[in-house]
């Protein structure tokens, strides 16, 4: 089956941008002119996703705001003639169908995940971490959807990460990558997370990118809670590992952890300077710091 859903958590809230996310949600904090969540979207229906599913919580009106329609702005802008900015303000509200379903209780990435199992049916979805901000020359989550048609299996997006950073995330084990295989492309063995340097399997993360049969539902509906009192989506694939081949995708692209403040300010710098329009005198103007 083709992958048309996606799953957009954002629930959280955003602790580590305190106090600029005390009254507005983190997803919606701006990289350069846009806010972060827009940047996944944008990338997931490049990949051609046709409907968007974000898991809110209360305190998140203005996500939903943000994709809605603005009569009011619409008619300001075309009256006062410009057009460019009513473009992309009417851009933004045609992007996909978006749904939303709220979390009530903060139970983790697994229980988010689970509350989109309604709206996503029997069929293959991708769920993409809107603090995950990646460049590419093609989606990356598009990268996965072509890995999963060629595997029919759950395929979840990794990096390399420093030995030393492997306890903030999860982890996996691979078995050597079959000949005649995409390189980047590993069957996964095992998935661990956040386990002590030293004692992790590999030095492959799991990054905000995942490709999941609708089998992993069960899982989640069986998954205890783990670290944090939470509903771990990776202990969900562990167990989905006992009846489904998964694998992981290390994906092409530069990513960017925009749920932290030096990886928010580094995305925004970046971004940025890739912006025809704003490079040249950013460029300038950095030069121009006692660095």
């Amino acid at each position: 089956m083709r992958v048309r859903k996606a799953v957009f958590p954002a629930a959280g809230w955003g602790t580590r941008f305190l106090p600029a996310t005390k009254a507005q949600p983190k997803e919606m904090l701006p990289l350069v002119d846009k806010p972060i969540i827009q940047y996944a979207v944008e990338e997931a229906v490049a990949a051609g996703i046709e409907q968007v599913i974000i898991v809110t919580s209360s305190q998140k009106r203005a996500i939903e705001d943000h994709f809605d329609l603005s009569f009011e702005l619409e008619h300001l802008l075309e009256d006062k003639g410009e057009i460019e900015k009513l473009r992309q303000v009417r851009a933004i509200s045609d992007l996909a169908q978006i749904a939303y379903v709220r979390q009530k209780e903060q139970l983790g990435l697994g229980h988010a995940v689970l509350m989109a199992k309604d709206l996503i049916g029997h069929e293959p979805f991708a769920v993409l971490l809107p603090d995950d901000v990646v460049v590419a020359d093609r989606p990356a989550i598009g990268q996965l959807i072509h890995a999963y048609q060629q595997t029919h299996a759950s395929v979840v997006a990794v990096a390399q990460v420093p030995e030393e950073e492997t306890s903030r995330y999860g982890i996996v084990g691979t078995d050597p990558t079959e000949t005649g295989h995409d390189a980047r492309l590993h069957r996964v063995n095992r998935i661990v997370e956040k386990p002590k340097p030293g004692s992790a399997p590999s030095t492959l993360a799991v990054i905000g990118r995942y490709v999941l049969t609708p089998k992993i539902f069960d899982k989640l509906e069986q998954t205890q809670r783990g670290a944090g009192g939470e509903i771990q989506l990776t202990d969900a694939i562990e167990a989905l590992m006992a009846e489904q081949s998964v694998y992981a995708y290390e994906f092409e692209g530069t990513r960017y952890d925009a749920g932290t403040t030096m990886g928010w300010l580094k995305a925004t710098v970046e971004l940025a300077l890739n912006r025809a329009d704003l490079a040249v005198e950013f460029r300038e103007h950095l030069r121009t710091l006692d660095l």
